[in-house]
Protein backbone atom coordinates (compact mmCIF):
# COMPACT_ATOMS: atom_id res chain seq x y z
CA UNK A 1 0.00 0.00 0.00
CA UNK A 2 1.20 3.12 -0.86
CA UNK A 3 1.68 5.94 1.77
CA UNK A 4 0.21 8.23 0.43
CA UNK A 5 -2.96 6.77 -0.60
CA UNK A 6 -5.61 7.64 1.32
CA UNK A 7 -7.88 5.23 3.37
CA UNK A 8 -11.57 5.18 2.16
CA UNK A 9 -14.34 4.37 4.34
CA UNK A 10 -17.24 1.84 4.00
CA UNK A 11 -20.08 2.40 1.37
CA UNK A 12 -22.88 3.91 4.05
CA UNK A 13 -25.06 0.94 4.60
CA UNK A 14 -28.71 0.66 2.18
CA UNK A 15 -31.56 2.81 3.83
CA UNK A 16 -34.34 0.51 5.00
CA UNK A 17 -36.41 2.73 7.13
CA UNK A 18 -39.45 1.53 8.13
CA UNK A 19 -42.41 3.22 9.42
CA UNK A 20 -44.10 1.54 12.08
CA UNK A 21 -48.02 2.42 12.56
CA UNK A 22 -49.04 1.48 16.14
CA UNK A 23 -52.44 1.99 15.55
CA UNK A 24 -52.18 -1.04 13.01
CA UNK A 25 -51.61 -5.06 13.54
CA UNK A 26 -49.24 -5.46 11.23
CA UNK A 27 -46.36 -6.89 12.15
CA UNK A 28 -42.84 -6.13 11.42
CA UNK A 29 -39.90 -8.47 10.85
CA UNK A 30 -36.54 -7.05 12.49
CA UNK A 31 -34.36 -9.97 11.17
CA UNK A 32 -32.05 -8.11 9.95
CA UNK A 33 -31.55 -6.92 12.88
CA UNK A 34 -29.93 -10.68 14.40
CA UNK A 35 -31.16 -12.36 16.57
CA UNK A 36 -31.28 -11.28 20.40
CA UNK A 37 -28.43 -11.58 22.67
CA UNK A 38 -28.86 -12.64 26.47
CA UNK A 39 -26.14 -10.85 28.44
CA UNK A 40 -25.42 -11.99 31.81
CA UNK A 41 -27.04 -9.28 33.59
CA UNK A 42 -30.42 -10.26 32.38
CA UNK A 43 -30.18 -7.61 29.61
CA UNK A 44 -31.26 -7.87 25.64
CA UNK A 45 -28.79 -6.98 23.00
CA UNK A 46 -28.15 -7.61 19.37
CA UNK A 47 -24.98 -8.36 17.83
CA UNK A 48 -23.92 -5.69 15.95
CA UNK A 49 -21.80 -6.72 13.17
CA UNK A 50 -24.44 -9.44 12.48
CA UNK A 51 -25.46 -8.09 8.63
CA UNK A 52 -21.58 -8.31 7.69
CA UNK A 53 -21.33 -11.49 8.64
CA UNK A 54 -21.03 -14.54 6.03
CA UNK A 55 -24.22 -17.31 5.96
CA UNK A 56 -22.33 -20.04 7.63
CA UNK A 57 -20.84 -17.31 10.59
CA UNK A 58 -24.68 -16.48 10.85
CA UNK A 59 -25.53 -20.20 11.60
CA UNK A 60 -22.46 -20.45 13.33
CA UNK A 61 -23.62 -18.07 15.94
CA UNK A 62 -27.01 -18.71 16.10
CA UNK A 63 -26.02 -22.23 17.49
CA UNK A 64 -23.67 -21.16 20.10
CA UNK A 65 -25.66 -18.03 20.72
CA UNK A 66 -28.65 -20.42 21.47
CA UNK A 67 -26.92 -22.17 23.72
CA UNK A 68 -25.58 -19.37 25.91
CA UNK A 69 -28.77 -17.57 26.08
CA UNK A 70 -30.96 -20.78 27.30
CA UNK A 71 -28.13 -20.91 30.27
CA UNK A 72 -27.92 -17.19 31.19
CA UNK A 73 -31.91 -17.38 31.07
CA UNK A 74 -31.76 -20.57 33.57
CA UNK A 75 -29.15 -18.26 35.36
CA UNK A 76 -31.20 -15.72 35.18
CA UNK A 77 -34.82 -17.69 36.26
CA UNK A 78 -32.77 -19.66 38.86
CA UNK A 79 -30.79 -16.16 41.28
CA UNK A 80 -34.89 -14.49 40.79
CA UNK A 81 -36.12 -17.59 42.48
CA UNK A 82 -33.63 -17.38 45.37
CA UNK A 83 -33.74 -13.88 45.97
CA UNK A 84 -37.73 -14.24 45.71
CA UNK A 85 -38.25 -12.11 43.26
CA UNK A 86 -40.44 -12.52 39.62
CA UNK A 87 -40.36 -15.42 37.07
Amino acid sequence: MSSNSPLGLPAAPASSDVKLDVDSDDKVPLDNLGPMVVNSDGTLSRIANWSTMTEAEQKRTLKVLGARNQLRLAARKEANETEGGPN
